[in-house]
């Protein structure tokens, strides 16, 4: 698999991760803002996980910080490597690129929407 190829997969499981952290912290805050605490409660009892999740949470947000920083960096040394000569190709390269780029970007805001319902939205509710 060339660089590039690699920085795409990275961005797409990045995002997967990044997934994860809206569901352990920011989907039940949300639910719970909205007033739908037995929603959250039929949830939980439905997938179980989702306890174990918010028990793992800073495991969870190192790991998924790895996989960003990975993606990251994959992206950064994807950004000059060359398309192919036959446009076509060279469009669909700087199009994949581009989408590339665009879901890394969408992963790091999930990433960071988690982090603030994870860390500090609690913290900003006990004063």
């Amino acid at each position: 698999m060339d660089g590039f190829g690699q920085s795409k997969l990275t961005s797409v499981l990045s995002l997967f991760a990044s997934g994860s952290t809206l569901v352990c912290c920011a989907l039940p805050a949300l639910l719970v803002a909205l007033g739908a605490g037995a929603a959250l409660s039929s949830l939980v009892s439905a997938v179980p996980q989702l306890v174990w999740l918010s028990e793992h949470k800073v495991g969870l947000f190192i790991g998924v910080a790895v996989m960003l920083a990975l993606s990251g960096f994959m992206q950064w040394r994807a950004r000059s490597l060359p398309c192919p000569v036959d446009p076509a190709l060279a469009a669909a390269c700087t199009r994949t690129r581009k989408f590339s780029n665009r879901v890394y970007l969408f992963s790091l805001s999930i990433y960071l929407v988690g982090a603030w319902f994870a860390f500090i939205a609690p913290l900003i509710g006990q004063e």
